[in-house]
């Protein structure tokens, strides 16, 4: 039979399926039974606390109620620790769900956007997705973000700056000074969206978060933040956003989906937002497990990017997906990069301490 044709957007022509990596299951399938060390998604292998796990066994007993909508118990939590007012919080499917409704809510074709690159690639694809120009701001020749060309970007009327900080895939950070100029440059028509996914590993004075100028800042602001990362839920997709602005929020809520975080998510975000002291140590042993990978990579004569996320940035110095594909033999999943300019770099997690010895052990052979 022939196939039934279809011709989708014209802005679809250019894009490419997200690459989520290899599923658990064909990885073993590669390995011949060597154990497998995830490092390709920056999960927290730790997991969620008891009292996380026990929340979600509660909501599990009325699966035939719709959830609350607004997620209001969730959001007065999150309004109450970050101090925006709980009607300028929305809640997503995850915080990838709400840079989906942040572009069909905002952008129109030939809009421009701003973001730094190499990229956490839906930052580009949805703006792409809704026809609007992508100007990307890559890094200096010393492998730092271009502070400069940031700011001069983000003086102009575009429509929307959209970066990370910490940057994905690169885990480099704006901080106090920087996102401070960054703040006074934003031009007062464009909305500024910080990207905050790993915000939980970048704690110090050397990190600043935009969360601490929401009440004072003028001008458009958006803050994204999940809890697949740090919080360990990443297998049930929910993270949030808190804004300066009602008209964000108001013309997100007019585009998401109705009932877009289910019950059992929002039960267990809420947990885990009361319920900090897992999530601190996870993120304690991950720094730790960090400097030690850092480490143990600069000994192989690898160059590694500063990071303030769970995960590190590596240049092999080859082609990094030949490196990947030798690693899933040794039973270690990474992400090879494949965004123009860094073929040769990876993104490994920082996962639990075995996880990351077969890594360094694998890379020692593999190289």
């Amino acid at each position: 039979m022939t196939p039934a044709r279809f011709s989708a957007r014209p802005e679809l022509k250019t894009l490419k399926l997200y690459n989520s990596g290899l599923i658990l299951a064909d990885a073993a399938a590669r390995a011949k039974g060597r154990r497998i060390a995830k490092l390709a998604s920056n999960e927290n292998p730790h997991g969620p606390q008891a009292a996380v796990q026990t929340a979600m066994q509660d909501a599990l007993a009325r699966p035939f109620l719709y959830p609350d909508p607004s997620a209001r118990a969730l959001a007065d939590e999150i309004a109450r620790q970050t101090g925006a007012p709980e009607s300028r919080v929305i809640l997503g499917d995850g915080s990838e769900d709400l840079l989906n409704v942040l572009a069909r809510a905002a952008l129109n074709a030939g809009d421009e956007v701003v973001t730094l690159y190499p990229s956490f690639p839906l930052h580009e694809d949805y703006a792409t997705m809704m026809g609007a120009t992508v100007t990307r701001i890559g890094l200096t020749s010393s492998h730092e973000i271009d502070i400069d060309a940031l700011l001069a970007a983000a003086a102009r009327p575009v429509r929307m700056t959209l970066l990370a900080n910490p940057m994905n895939p690169a885990g480099l950070w704006l901080g106090p000074d920087a996102l401070d100029a960054l703040l006074k440059a934003q031009h007062p028509d464009s909305l500024l969206c910080l990207d905050e996914a790993y915000v939980e590993y970048a704690a110090g004075p050397d990190y600043a978060s935009a969360a601490d100028h929401l009440a004072a800042h003028d001008k458009p602001l958006l803050i994204l933040r999940t809890f697949s990362k740090a919080y360990g839920l990443a297998g049930l997709r929910i993270g949030y956003g808190i804004s300066n602005s009602d008209d964000v929020i108001h013309a997100m809520h007019l585009v998401r989906t109705p009932f877009n975080t289910n019950a059992v998510a929002q039960a267990a975000a809420l947990a885990a937002l009361t319920h900090k002291e897992g999530m601190a140590k996870a993120v304690s042993s991950t720094l730790r497990e960090r400097r030690r990978m850092a480490e143990g990579l600069t000994d192989l004569g690898l160059h590694v990017l500063p990071s303030k996320g769970n995960f590190l940035f590596v240049d092999c110095r080859q082609p990094s997906v030949e490196v990947a594909d030798r690693l899933i033999a040794c039973g270690v999943i990474v992400k090879p990069w494949k965004q123009e300019g860094y073929e040769t770099y990876l993104r490994v997690s920082v996962g639990l301490g075995w996880e990351n010895d077969q890594f360094l052990e694998a890379m020692a052979r593999v190289l």
